[in-house]
């Protein structure tokens, strides 16, 4: 009974969440970018060219062109991210819809690029952590990046920029270079909400003091440690490798102990997701 009222929970925050996302997204795009002709990628940007030109309602076209994106992500890569879009997107399409006739914030249109992006980053973001999209490109890089040696992310990349390229003959190239702005805005602020600014770091370390540097990571950082035995594939001699996350403020410190016990350590670093309670910190002495 527990289990079932504590899903019902995280289903209608999973909900909430979402629709703040589109709210935010909605506002991003009609009280910042759009009204100075600054478009966003995707679907989404297809949408204001089209709204533009024929000066249909912008919400029907976000909504009425992400159909074929769910019929073919509803089959072949499942209902949950499916579903979790398709409620993304009815929303930012009735967010748009409903803050049309509302006036812009600002004519400014470098402010409009920036703050437009970060309003409509902070979105995006929120919904992709809540697992679903607000546009139905996602959805066509997952099944192109089984098919293709592209990854999601190039496919995505490459797709959007055609957008704002071509935003250039409809709007001017002064506002597609806008756009290109409130793109990149808005992608660094979706990586950020998503990770989260306290981003974790796995870090492998090699040294022969493995056993004074990690003792001085618990020490002076808090963290636990894994050791775990190596062996070189050159020589063959055996060696020791700490294993450790951390959070990306951490870095500068972690390097600095490392090197206040030797120079010649390897450092490698990864971005990961962390969770669980062993990963939180213990007290520094």
């Amino acid at each position: 009974m527990i289990k079932k009222h504590r899903n019902k929970f995280v289903f209608i925050f999973r909900v909430l969440l979402i629709m703040l996302g589109a709210t935010l997204a909605s506002i991003g795009l009609e009280i910042f970018l759009i009204p100075n002709n600054v478009i966003d990628g995707g679907i989404t940007g297809i949408s204001i060219m089209a709204s533009h030109i024929t000066k249909f309602p912008l919400g029907v076209f976000i909504f009425l062109l992400n159909i074929p994106f769910f019929v073919i992500g509803y089959k072949q890569i499942g209902k949950t991210f499916t579903l979790a879009t398709l409620f993304g997107v009815i929303c930012l399409s009735i967010g748009v819809s409903v803050l049309h006739p509302v006036s812009g914030i600002t004519n400014d249109t470098f402010l409009a690029s920036v703050f437009g992006g970060i309003i409509l980053g902070a979105g995006i973001g929120i919904v992709i952590r809540s697992g679903g999209s607000l546009d139905g490109t996602e959805i066509m890089a997952i099944i192109l990046d089984r098919r293709t040696s592209f990854s999601i992310g190039e496919i995505v990349m490459f797709f959007n920029l055609f957008i704002l390229g071509t935003s250039g003959f409809i709007f001017g190239w002064d506002r597609a270079m806008y756009s290109l702005i409130a793109y990149f805005i808005a992608f660094k602020v979706i990586d950020i909400t998503v990770e989260g600014l306290d981003e974790s770091k796995a870090v492998t370390i090699i040294s022969e003091k493995h056993k004074d540097i990690s003792e001085a990571l618990v020490d002076r950082l808090g963290r636990g440690v894994t050791l775990l035995q190596g062996k070189g594939g050159y020589k063959g001699c055996s060696t020791n490798v700490i294993y450790v996350v951390v959070s990306r403020l951490e870095i500068a410190k972690l390097k600095s102990i490392v090197n206040g016990f030797d120079d010649d350590a390897l450092v490698t670093i990864g971005s990961v997701e962390a969770s669980g309670k062993k990963y939180k910190k213990k007290a520094i002495h």
